[in-house]
């Protein structure tokens, strides 16, 4: 599975109806409001590398309203939950 994080820059006053269609996209997973320099993050997960530019280029970036998007890969979660599962491997056995 490949997860990205893209960096949405938004029409100020179309937000929440941008985030409303991105959050519709087959792939993305997740879109958030955030403070900050950028409007929206949106997630992206797919099967493989070569799925990721038709969810961000050929349909999140098309949205209206979307003025510019930056795209980050994810190479590795080092989320607790990863974290305890790798240090509980054989733990009671």
């Amino acid at each position: 599975m490949i997860t990205a994080i893209v960096f949405v820059h938004v029409e100020n006053d179309r937000i929440p109806e941008v985030a409303e269609q991105i959050a519709a996209i087959d792939g993305i997973s997740e879109v958030y409001s955030v403070t900050g320099r950028i409007d929206l993050i949106a997630i992206v997960r797919v099967p493989s590398f070569d799925d990721v530019a038709p969810v961000v280029s050929d349909s999140l970036a098309k949205v209206p309203g979307v003025r510019e998007t930056e795209t980050h890969l994810a190479f590795r979660a080092y989320s607790q939950r990863d974290l305890d599962a790798t240090f509980s491997i054989g733990v009671g056995d």
